[in-house]
C-alpha cells in the first residue's frame, strides 16, 4: 500500500506544546441581561491559546467551524522571505485545525476561506488532518464582478472555501430553499390535478440495452438517440402511460418525454461549488455593512453577512455550535445571532472591543439593519458572554526556579491544574478532596497545604475502595507519596513542567493583517 501523502515544511517535526488556559469571564463586558442562561461565548485572546482552553469541554460538540485565516501574501508577515513564510503559515495552521477537527461533532463540518496563495497547500493539510476521504468540496466565491485592467496576469475575482466533514458518510449539507427562478420551468398545459409539472427526456447516459424499443398506446414507437439507452424498462413506461405521466405534446405528436411534478421534487435545491456575488453577496457588499457598523474605523478583510447565511444554512439547524477561531469583525458571530444558533467566537487584537462586541451589541438591541436583518426578520434579543484568557500558570522567580503565577487564588489554581490533568473542576459540598472529577471513580485534590499523615489518613478515611485520588501540593512528608495505593501525591509546578510551554502570550508569527481589499474600480 502506498504511503499516505504528506505536506512537509521547514519547521514541521517541531510540534508546539500549548499551555492549557482558563477562561475567565469579564462581565463587564459580558451582554446577557436579556439571555442570562446564554452559552454565547465572545473570547479575547490568541486563538490558539484560546482552542486550547476549549478543547476539553467542547470536544465533539461544533456543528460548524467557519474561519477565515490570513491569506499569506507577503504583507502578512513582518519580514518576506518565500519559502520561510510558507513553512511559518502552515505551521500557524496545523496546530489550530488539529484541534478544530477535535472540536467537530461526528456530523460536523468545517469551511475555510483561502485564495490562491495557499490554498493548494491548506487543501493537501487538510488532507492530512481531516482525511482526503473527508473532503466534500471546493466553493469558488465571487468576491468582485470587475476586471482590474491593471492586473499583470488575471484579475483575481474569486476566492475557494474548502469544504471538510468530520464523517463524511454521515454528513450531508441543508437543501437551499427553492427560488421563483428554480420554478419556472414547471407548468401544467393539461390541467394534471396533481400540480404543475416539467417534462424530461426518457433516455440516460449509460445503459445495458443499444437495440431499445418501446410503442406506446397510441402507436408512438420510441428510441433512445444514438449513443443513449433508455432510462426506464418496458413495465415502467408501460406504468408511467397508465398514470398519465407520458408527455407527448400538446397535440400528441411530439417526441414522449415523462412528466416531473413539483410536489415530488426535493422540498430546496442541492448547493452548487458556484456562489456569485448575487446570491451571496462580495466584499463591496461586505463593505458596505462594515461602514454601517463602524463608518470611523472600518474593518479591511470583512465577509459579507450573506456569504455566511449560505454556510450556516447548509451546514447548521437551530440551536447548532458554531464556531469562528479568526473572528475579525465578528460576522460569523453576528450572522449565527441572527439565525438562532450558538456559537463561539475569537478575536486576538483588538477588534474584540472595536468590532466585535460593538457589533453583537447592536444585533442585540436591534439596532443593526443591515447584513440579513430583513431576510432572518431579526429584531433584536439573545446575549453573550465576554472572556479573556488567564495569564500563564507557571513564571519564574529572580533565580530562574519555576513558581506558581501569584495571581492564581486558590480556586484557579485548583481549576487550572484540573485542565492541565484533564479532569472536570466541580467541587464535591460534601467531600472537600472530591474537588475536580475524572471520571465517577476518578478524583483530583489541589492544595497549596503541605501534605503531613495525619491529613492524608483523614481523607483515606472517607474513599471508598474503588475511588483513585491524585493530591497536587506544595510539598509533603518524605515516603507519603507511597502510603497508598490509590492515593497519588504530585508536586506543583514540578508536575506541569515539561507538559508545555509557559509564559508565550500569542502564537501569531508576527501576522500584521490579511490582504486589504481595494475599493473596486469599474474597468471591462
Amino acid at each position: 500500500m502506498a504511503n499516505k501523502l504528506e505536506l512537509t515544511w521547514y519547521g514541521k517535526d517541531e510540534p508546539i506544546s500549548v499551555e492549557p488556559r482558563l477562561l475567565i469571564e469579564n462581565a463587564a463586558l459580558s451582554n446577557c441581561a436579556n439571555d442570562p442562561d446564554t452559552e454565547n461565548m465572545l473570547i479575547h485572546g490568541d486563538n490558539l491559546l484560546a482552542l486550547k482552553a476549549l478543547a476539553s469541554k467542547y470536544a465533539g460538540q461544533v456543528k460548524c467551524i467557519y474561519i477565515d485565516p490570513p491569506y499569506n501574501t507577503g504583507s502578512a508577515f513582518e519580514h518576506y522571505d518565500d519559502n520561510l513564510e510558507h513553512s511559518q503559515w502552515l505551521d500557524l495552521m496545523r496546530p489550530r485545525l488539529e484541534i478544530l477537527r477535535a472540536l467537530m461533532s461526528k456530523d460536523g463540518s468545517i469551511w475555510i476561506s483561502i485564495d490562491d496563495d495557499e490554498g493548494h497547500y491548506l487543501k493537501v493539510l487538510c488532507d492530512e488532518i481531516f482525511g482526503r476521504n473527508n473532503f466534500i468540496a471546493t466553493v469558488i466565491w465571487q468576491k468582485k464582478h470587475t476586471r482590474a485592467n491593471d492586473a499583470k496576469w488575471f484579475s483575481d475575482n474569486h476566492d475557494f472555501i474548502l469544504v471538510y466533514a468530520k464523517q463524511k458518510e454521515i454528513w450531508h449539507p441543508n437543501l437551499l430553499p427553492r427560488t421563483d427562478s428554480s420554478e419556472k420551468g414547471y407548468s401544467n398545459p393539461d390541467d394534471d390535478p396533481r400540480g404543475p409539472w416539467q417534462s424530461l427526456p426518457l433516455q440516460a447516459r449509460s445503459g445495458t440495452d443499444p437495440n431499445f424499443s418501446h410503442v406506446f398506446s397510441n402507436g408512438v414507437v420510441w428510441t433512445p438517440p444514438a449513443g443513449r439507452f433508455t432510462a426506464f424498462s418496458h413495465e415502467s413506461l408501460v406504468q408511467m402511460e397508465r398514470d398519465n405521466r407520458i408527455w407527448f405534446g400538446k397535440d400528441g405528436k411530439n417526441v414522449p418525454r415523462y412528466k416531473k411534478f413539483l410536489s415530488e421534487v426535493k422540498g430546496g435545491l442541492v448547493p452548487t461549488t458556484l456562489w456569485f456575488r448575487e446570491e451571496v453577496g462580495d466584499n463591496q457588499e461586505a463593505k458596505t455593512e462594515a461602514k454601517q457598523l463602524n463608518s470611523e474605523d472600518v474593518f479591511s478583510t470583512p465577509k459579507p453577512e450573506r456569504l455566511i447565511d449560505r454556510v450556516l444554512l447548509l451546514a447548521t439547524s437551530d440551536n447548532d455550535l458554531v464556531l469562528d477561531s479568526f473572528l475579525g469583525s465578528g460576522t460569523t458571530a453576528a450572522v449565527a445571532h441572527k439565525m438562532g444558533r450558538r456559537y463561539i467566537g475569537i478575536e486576538m487584537g483588538d477588534h474584540a472591543f472595536t468590532h466585535c462586541k460593538v457589533r453583537l451589541d447592536k444585533v442585540i438591541a436591534g439596532e443593526d439593519e443591515g447584513g440579513i436583518t430583513k431576510s432572518a426578520n431579526w429584531q433584536g434579543g439573545g446575549g453573550y458572554r465576554f472572556y479573556e484568557l488567564a495569564p500563564t500558570l507557571i513564571n519564574e522567580d529572580p533565580f530562574g526556579e519555576a513558581v506558581i503565577n501569584p495571581d492564581y487564588d486558590a480556586d484557579m489554581l485548583a481549576a487550572a491544574v484540573a485542565l492541565h490533568e484533564g479532569f472536570s473542576y466541580n467541587p464535591n459540598g460534601s467531600l472537600f478532596w472530591k474537588q475536580s472529577v475524572g471520571n465517577e471513580n476518578s478524583f483530583l485534590l489541589v492544595t497549596t497545604r503541605h501534605l503531613n499523615s495525619p491529613y492524608l489518613d483523614s481523607i483515606k478515611d472517607t474513599m471508598e475502595e474503588n475511588e483513585y485520588l491524585i493530591i497536587a501540593c506544595r510539598s509533603f512528608d518524605a515516603g507519603l507519596d507511597k502510603a497508598y495505593k490509590n492515593i497519588a501525591i504530585k508536586k506543583i509546578p514540578q508536575m506541569l513542567l515539561d507538559r508545555c510551554e509557559f509564559g508565550k502570550a500569542d502564537y501569531n508569527l508576527n501576522i500584521v493583517h490579511p490582504p486589504v481589499y481595494e475599493e473596486e474600480e469599474c474597468d471591462e
